[in-house]
């Protein structure tokens, strides 16, 4: 299920106007199985099931229909890829979800070769780790990112004005007066900023923006994620594994790893080393003790 996990937290939340219900979702789906998630922005709902499942479900709801676990998964991907594309176009099938207690059921209902197919998703809430994972940590990496972002765009802009200024110190003008601006100044744009823009920017309504438009930063931050949990755990210690591979490139981490110690098998020696008394060991000695410690191995 490692892949099921992995894959999706690289995909991007989309927006689903389902009825009267606005919906976040994103699935990935393989054929070993799928995961989805769900979100009201009040509640999240998660399933991830493999084909066992996917095998009996079936059964129960498509008793005309017999194929292999993987066909049905490949027509549910058909159906879901683009109605999360694109929610103005969901395509032939409909789609309806309804609230059960604490459970989410998205059902679909569609044709497979000719005869009738139905697929009910039974989503229960997700766990405050999993909401964190795909939701938490992703919004606040973006948010850091975003900061960085404008931080290196108020740097860039400064240095415009200090070019625009070494023109006119040199005598150059302006050809068009309605290109004239005024040298930027951070604070007060940060100000008005906050009293003008920040009420509509803030404006999180039904999810819609954030689905469409901050797809691509998404699923970047969720992508660094990933090297960065990958890095750790090939470096076999999340205490320092940061800092020891935060400038080595995937491919020279590779490398690494594939690189071998020692020419020779690494067999464990016995108890007592042999030693010797004094001045550096020669190679007729060297071998004359790998080979005592080979016989002690295989006695």
């Amino acid at each position: 299920m490692e892949e099921l996990e992995q894959g999706l937290l690289m995909q991007p939340w989309a927006w689903l106007q389902l009825a009267e219900n606005s919906l976040l979702a994103k699935v990935y789906i393989t054929r070993q199985g799928y995961a989805l998630l769900v979100s009201d922005l009040q509640q999240v709902w998660h399933e991830q099931v493999d084909t066992s499942v996917i095998s009996q479900r079936a059964k129960e709801l498509n008793k005309r229909l017999t194929a292999p676990p993987e066909a049905f998964l490949c027509h549910l991907d058909d159906l879901l890829r683009p109605l999360l594309k694109d929610a103005s176009c969901p395509g032939t099938a409909t789609f309806s979800c309804d609230h059960v207690e604490e459970a989410l059921i998205l059902r679909v209902r569609s044709e497979l070769s000719g005869l009738p197919f139905y697929w009910n998703f039974h989503c229960i809430l997700a766990s405050p780790s999993l909401v964190s994972q795909h939701l938490i940590r992703p919004l606040m990496g973006m948010s850091l990112a975003l900061q960085c972002q404008v931080r290196d765009l108020t740097t860039l802009l400064h240095m415009k004005d200090l070019e625009i200024q070494d023109y006119q110190e040199s005598g150059a003008t302006l050809s068009r007066d309605r290109l004239k601006t005024e040298p930027f100044e951070e604070n007060s744009f940060l100000e008005r900023f906050m009293v003008e823009k920040l009420p509509e920017a803030c404006s999180v309504g039904d999810g819609r923006p954030f689905a469409t438009n901050l797809q691509s930063m998404y699923m970047a931050v969720t992508r660094q994620a990933i090297q960065v949990g990958q890095r750790h755990h090939d470096a076999g210690d999340p205490q320092t594994s940061s800092s020891a591979f935060s400038h080595i490139t995937d491919n020279q981490l590779l490398n690494q790893v594939e690189e071998p110690v020692s020419s020779t098998p690494s067999l464990p020696g016995p108890e007592t080393e042999p030693t010797v008394s004094s001045g550096p060991m020669q190679r007729p000695q060297l071998l004359k003790v790998k080979r005592k410690k080979l016989r002690g191995l295989f006695s």
